[in-house]
């Protein structure tokens, strides 16, 4: 349950005088259905809210009710702090503002527990970043354009569902109405970004919920074994830590990983010089063979 989603919540209940479950969903990109739940574990906590049905009904907490920090034990205090303070990491003007309103509530400090710094190594470009959110929050058609990495340029019509991040870098989760499928986009790789008025419904996220979803690139995925040696143990930990499934007698690493067929793979792999083995698929195998055939006749 989201901790930082049940006390926006509860502060928009102290500001407004009734708020509807379709707006509450709307703001935070859940379900009717999700929304109840949290209003359910609000009244647990002991805050006295209640709904009204029919015309001019909705979510409303009883006259009068002053927010005591009293309701929430220190460690859940703490937990408050340190999940909202980790949300302003990520641009999130609204988190900020809630976060200096707690710690006067609560009387804390919040501890500066999280840095978030996406230069040099990572992407930055709140144009995009933003734009998703307010797609994703409002359940808005997305449009722009995409550059695989066969440096194919095509335009994209999507419903975002979810942003992740997936081995240092930024995705984006979404229905590509194309390919009618869920699709993953690197954020790098978007421009000309455009939010439509049109709202799409809620779908079943089925595949999504899944980490090997097909990429944007190709429909192709493929389950790939390697054997990375002891001298690259550094970028094991680093890239791989999830994935090892053994050790091979000479204390080499066997890793295995689902990941898109395209350039990328190759390029990854190739980086790992003569301290890696590709076990499969054979269809892997032939192809760095291939390229490193190429790589050799270019220096001979």
């Amino acid at each position: 349950m989201h901790t930082g989603r049940l006390f926006e919540i509860v502060y928009l209940l102290l500001n407004k005088e009734r708020v509807t479950a379709k707006e509450l969903a709307e703001r935070f990109g859940v379900s009717t259905r999700t929304v109840y739940r949290d209003i359910d574990a609000i009244s647990l906590a002991g805050i006295p809210v209640y709904t009204e049905k029919g015309k001019g009904g909705g979510i409303s907490l009883l006259p009068d009710y002053v927010l005591s920090k009293s309701v929430f034990s220190e460690q859940e205090q703490n937990e408050i702090l340190s999940t909202l303070h980790g949300l302003t990491q990520i641009q999130s003007a609204d988190s900020a503002q809630l976060l200096q309103k707690l710690t006067a509530i609560f009387n804390k400090t919040a501890i500066n527990w999280l840095e978030v710094d996406f230069s040099d190594w990572g992407y930055k470009n709140e144009d995009i970043w933003g734009g998703l959110k307010t797609a994703i929050l409002g359940r808005r058609i997305a449009e722009f354009d995409y550059y695989s990495s066969y440096s194919e340029k095509t335009r994209r019509r999507v419903e975002p569902v979810q942003l992740w991040f997936k081995s240092r870098a930024w995705y984006l989760r979404a229905y590509d109405l194309t390919k009618q499928d869920f699709r993953l986009f690197r954020l790098s790789r978007m421009r000309g970004l455009e939010i439509a008025d049109e709202v799409f419904s809620e779908r079943d996220l089925g595949s999504a919920e899944n980490e090997c979803l097909p990429s944007a690139n190709q429909n192709q995925l493929v389950n790939l074994r390697f054997m990375i040696k002891p001298e690259m143990a550094y970028r094991v930990l680093d890239e791989f830590a999830a994935d090892v499934e053994g050790m091979a007698d000479d204390g080499s690493y066997i890793v295995s990983v689902c990941w898109p067929e395209d350039n990328w793979i190759y390029n990854t792999i190739l980086s790992f010089g003569e301290f890696i083995e590709v076990l499969e698929p054979l269809l892997i195998r032939d192809k760095i063979r291939e390229k490193a055939k190429k790589i050799y006749e270019k220096y001979s």
